[in-house]
């Protein structure tokens, strides 16, 4: 069955289309002006503002938008002049009719005027977006992946981990939309700007201050793509998988809702799960978006400082001139459309070139060498030059810290696929050994290798990793896992 329509139950409370009709008109600046300045006079006034007072407050804000013409509205439409005060209480009429405004009756004879509910709403979502906060991001989506691997927690209450993780990663969403908001609006600044010094300011004062030095800072250092794929796997295995945990959890939705059958609870648990792990996958797609527009804004920031180092200097105005001119004439055209009929571009004037030496001090002689004559190798060879020759290439391969190498170290220990050997188990004897165990850790992110390794540091990353002795190395205790 389908919920009621969003459009529906909206109209339904502004009492129809008009509340929306002010902000969508040509004359939508004069009424978000007006409307902010009325909101805040009534809002610090329970009482509301007098009519006079704000009919004064609208013939204000009237006089700093001086085009504005009347909506076509049979009621309020009238083609002859009038005065600012007269036109002021018109628009008052016309905000009391689409429910902006609210004139209560009263017993006596003054007229309030108080601004509506849903009308205080919207301006306070408008002033947001033209004012929007600094860009955060903060431990929510760490602590879900935090929530989902403590088995404690999971076993007792299953139901409240899983709300809490998904309000904690609605939250984390909209703190990854709002960093990617910020950077685009970083890019359209820095695009906008017309001096080096603007430029400098956006990139190293605003920019690295509330992006990079903070909220994109704390995105890399969270290590979410470590993180995630376990939490999404922890939800499939111990919780979706789990029928002890489904069980739990449906007892405690009916606990909450005893009008719910035990088939709908059941299916809202289902429903909870499949909604996390959908939230969950979308993070990484988003932090990789924030990722691109961070290097889009770096690439078009240095384009632009290239640009106004250029366009700054004694011939600014005779470049500025010639491109103007070369986007009138190519105006809507990309540059590989032009390849067969260019348009008659003006002639772009050099400055001229001085050199103190001349052209001729650019001339620099090639260095020419005293031909002398090669001495010839012997055509004979021993068997024992072969020989050594062997030896060198055997040892040089030997020593080569290559995969292979890796490889058959990790054969060469006890175990079969699947095995784990930990660091403190391997038996690490003269240089040779040494080698081994740096081919080993040099080698094991390699797609040819035939074993992986795990340190503790990744999944208790708040205690510090052990140490093991080997061959008087003292190197972070890990575990090989052969393939």
């Amino acid at each position: 069955m389908f919920g009621e329509l969003l459009s529906t139950a909206l109209f339904r409370e502004t009492r129809g289309a008009g509340f929306f009709r002010v902000l969508a008109g040509k004359n939508a600046p004069f009424y978000v002006d007006v409307l902010d300045t009325l909101e805040r006079e009534t809002s610090e006034r329970a009482e509301g503002v007098a009519r006079e007072e704000a009919i004064a407050l609208i013939a204000e804000t009237l006089e700093r938008h001086p085009g504005l013409e009347f909506d076509p509205d049979p009621e309020f439409d009238d083609s002859t002049p009038r005065e600012t005060r007269e036109r002021a209480r018109l628009l008052l009429e016309q905000l009391l009719k689409y429910r902006w405004l609210e004139e209560p009756p009263r017993r006596d004879w003054r007229r309030k005027i108080h601004f509506d509910a849903h009308g205080a709403t919207l301006i306070t979502a408008l002033r947001k977006i033209a004012w929007p906060d600094a860009a955060v991001f903060t431990d929510k989506l760490v602590g879900v992946c935090a929530m989902l691997a403590d088995e404690i927690e999971l076993a007792e209450r299953p139901w409240q981990t899983v709300e809490n993780c998904l309000s904690s990663v609605r939250e984390g969403l909209n703190e990854l939309r709002s960093m990617q908001k910020s950077v685009q609006r970083f890019t359209r600044r820095q695009l906008e700007e017309e001096t080096l010094q603007g430029n400098l300011s956006v990139v190293f004062d605003d920019y690295s201050e509330q992006m990079s030095h903070s909220c994109y800072a704390a995105l890399v250092r969270s290590r979410l793509p470590l993180r995630l794929p376990e939490a999404v796997r922890r939800i499939a295995d111990r919780l979706a998988a789990d029928g002890g945990a489904l069980a739990e959890m449906q007892t405690e939705v009916l606990r909450r809702h005893p009008e719910m059958g035990a088939d709908v609870a059941r299916a809202k648990v289902h429903q909870a799960l499949d909604e996390l792990s959908e939230l969950l996958e979308r993070v990484l797609p988003m932090a990789d978006e924030i990722d691109r527009r961070t290097a889009d804004f770096t690439r078009r920031s240095l384009a632009r400082f290239r640009y106004l180092q250029d366009v700054t200097g004694e011939r600014r105005t005779e470049l500025k001139g010639f491109f103007e001119q070369v986007n009138r004439l190519a105006a809507g055209k990309r540059l590989s459309q032009l390849s067969g009929a260019l348009p008659d571009l003006p002639d772009l004037l050099l400055p001229a070139v001085k050199l103190p030496a001349g052209l001729d001090s650019l001339h620099t002689p090639p260095l020419r060498r005293t031909p002398v004559e090669q001495e010839a190798f012997e055509d004979s060879v021993v068997d024992s030059d072969r020989q050594a020759g062997l030896r060198d290439m055997e040892r040089a391969l030997r020593e080569t810290l290559s995969v292979q190498r890796a490889n058959a170290f990790v054969k060469s220990l006890p175990g079969g696929k699947g095995d784990r050997i930990e660091s403190h188990e391997l038996a690490v004897e003269g240089d040779r050994g040494l080698t081994d165990l740096i081919s080993l850790l040099l080698h094991s992110e390699s797609a040819e290798a035939r074993y992986r390794l795990e340190v503790r540091r990744v999944s208790e990353e708040n205690e510090p990793p052990p140490v093991d002795t080997l061959q008087d190395c003292r190197i972070e205790r890990f575990a090989i896992i052969k393939k």
